[in-house]
C-alpha cells in the first residue's frame, strides 16, 4: 500500500507560480514512477508530468517549458513547479504512484489550481 498527500494548491493570477508537493508513505520500494495529472470540469484527467525511479521526465504538451517535475528522495516527496500559469492550467490536481509490474495506480485526494484574474 502507498499513501499520497498533497499540498500547495491555490489561487494565483495568470503568469504566476504554484509548487505543488506529494508525500509518499508505505512500500516507497514499490514505487516504479511518480506523477501529476490534473482534471477541469467536463473534461478527462490527463497526464502532466512524470518522473520514474530512474529520474525520467515526462510532459505535456501544453506545460513543457513551464512546469517542472522533480523529486527528493530523502523526504519521498514529489514536486511539481508551475510557472507561467495560464487559465486553461485551472483543474484539480491528483497525485499519482505506479507500482513495478504488475502496475498498480495510487492516487492522492487531489488539490484545486486557480488561475484567475
Amino acid at each position: 500500500q502507498v499513501q499520497l498527500v498533497e499540498s500547495g494548491g491555490g489561487l494565483v493570477q495568470p503568469g504566476g507560480s504554484l509548487r505543488l508537493s506529494c508525500a509518499a508513505s508505505g512500500s516507497i520500494p514499490s514505487i516504479h514512477a511518480m506523477g501529476w495529472y490534473r482534471q477541469a470540469p467536463g473534461k478527462e484527467r490527463e497526464l502532466v508530468a512524470r518522473i520514474t525511479s530512474g529520474v525520467t521526465t515526462n510532459y505535456a504538451d501544453s506545460v513543457k517549458g513551464r512546469f517542472t517535475i522533480s523529486r527528493d528522495n530523502a523526504k519521498n516527496t514529489v514536486y511539481l513547479q508551475m510557472n507561467s500559469l495560464k487559465p486553461e492550467d485551472t483543474a484539480v490536481y491528483y497525485c499519482n504512484a505506479v507500482t513495478y509490474g504488475p502496475p498498480f495506480h495510487y492516487w492522492g485526494q487531489g488539490t484545486q489550481v486557480t488561475v484567475s484574474s
